[in-house]
């Protein structure tokens, strides 16, 4: 069922940096902040708990032990999933009935398992976890801090706000993951950024972009997605504070930042969050180098006009020509017994052809009875056969 209008907020913060207490608490007080200006979708930046790792350089040429260290924190300040610390901020979302995304670094909750994911947490507004997306390739840096999701949560949920799906960064890019949402009848996308930064050219920095939009691969990246999947996206750019940084962070070193409205960001997160109507158009922003919500409305009406012209799950589609295959829909489980090999369906499916088989031979013989012929003149090998 398609609403007639949703309020959404982009929310444009600093996390306090490598603090998920503290980072939970800032979440909690802009989640019920927003929702007190009636936004019914608010959403979060990526890895906004507690930082983004990436926005540091690290190289070959890293020190070794200050990286483990650092490499510790992101593991303390990251999320689990669910968690004590979720139930936070389900309780956020219930107390001003509206749905949640939140960016995060991830813990995997797995028995014996320190990987990080860079996820989505996505829940509902009776502070339920509908799901979360892994992001399915880190890019770049990433590497060093990020395992791969397996692609088993590309999902887009029915929600009463809309179809609600999200990507991650760079997923953007890949054209294929964005068809598998799109293909599910997307009516808001998320799109999580870790904030603006210049692309760069051969010979110059590719990091600081500040308000120039034309410099950032950001802003076409959605305004095309809002195009190609007729819907709504809802852009939220990190901003992360200089002063936020401790002085004896033993990367703060690297990170170039650039001196926007209200203080000094890092350059790599500085913010661009938007709001796009499924004809290209921002509804609101981008708006860089300052902490804000973004608000927007969204009028369900701009989806139908978009699908007058293309409509990608109707009559501007060829699945005669091309479609798309989902490789995989459960996630992967590193660990497998030899029972799991033949699970009790197949069993049944055995005994059942088995018992076809044996109901065959039985009419046989019932049939060559009827013209004189017994059990015993039924020969060896034609058993064999009918076996």
């Amino acid at each position: 069922m398609m609403p007639d209008k949703v309020k959404v907020a982009a929310v444009q913060a600093s996390p306090i940096f490598m603090s998920k207490e503290a980072t939970i608490d800032k979440a909690c007080r802009l989640i019920r902040e927003a929702g007190r200006q009636g936004a019914r979708l608010i959403v979060f930046p990526e890895c906004f708990i507690s930082g983004y790792p990436a926005a540091w350089t690290l190289g070959l040429d890293s020190e070794i032990v200050a990286w483990e260290k650092t490499h510790i924190l992101v593991q303390d300040s990251a999320l689990s999933i669910p968690s004590i610390d979720c139930d936070r901020l389900c309780g956020a979302a219930r107390e001003v009935n509206a749905y949640v995304v939140m960016g995060c670094n991830e813990l995997d909750n797995r028995a014996g398992s320190h990987t990080l994911y860079n996820t989505l947490l996505f829940i509902d507004s009776r502070g339920n976890i509908l799901g979360k997306h892994r992001k399915v390739m880190p890019t770049y840096t990433e590497r060093l801090y990020h395992g791969l999701g397996d692609g088993s949560d590309l999902k887009v949920y029915a929600t009463d706000v809309g179809r609600l799906g999200g990507l991650i960064c760079y997923e953007h890019h890949m054209p294929l993951i964005k068809a598998v949402l799109m293909m599910q009848g997307e009516q808001i996308h998320v799109a999580a950024w870790p904030g603006h930064w210049r692309n760069g050219r051969p010979g110059e920095s590719g990091t600081l972009a500040g308000q120039d939009i034309n410099a950032c691969d950001i802003t076409p990246a959605t305004r095309e997605y809002a195009v190609e999947a007729q819907c709504f996206v809802v852009s939220a750019n990190l901003v992360l504070a200089m002063e936020q940084i401790p002085d004896d962070f033993p990367f703060k070193k690297y990170m170039g930042y650039v001196g926007e409205g209200q203080g000094d960001y890092v350059s790599l997160c500085c913010g661009g969050s938007h709001v796009v109507a499924p004809s290209s158009e921002f509804l609101a922003g981008p708006v860089f180098g300052v902490e804000t919500i973004v608000y927007a409305d969204c009028d369900f009406r701009l989806i139908k006009l978009a699908k007058i012209v293309i409509d990608v799950m109707g009559h501007y589609q060829r699945w005669d020509v091309a479609r798309l295959e989902l490789m995989r829909e459960q996630p992967w489980n590193p660990f497998t017994s030899r029972t799991c090999e033949f699970p009790n369906n197949i069993v049944l499916q055995k005994l059942e052809n088995i018992a076809e088989q044996v109901e065959a031979i039985n009419k046989t013989i019932e049939k060559d009875s009827r013209y004189g012929d017994s059990l015993s003149g039924i020969s060896k090998n034609k058993r064999k056969k009918m076996v």
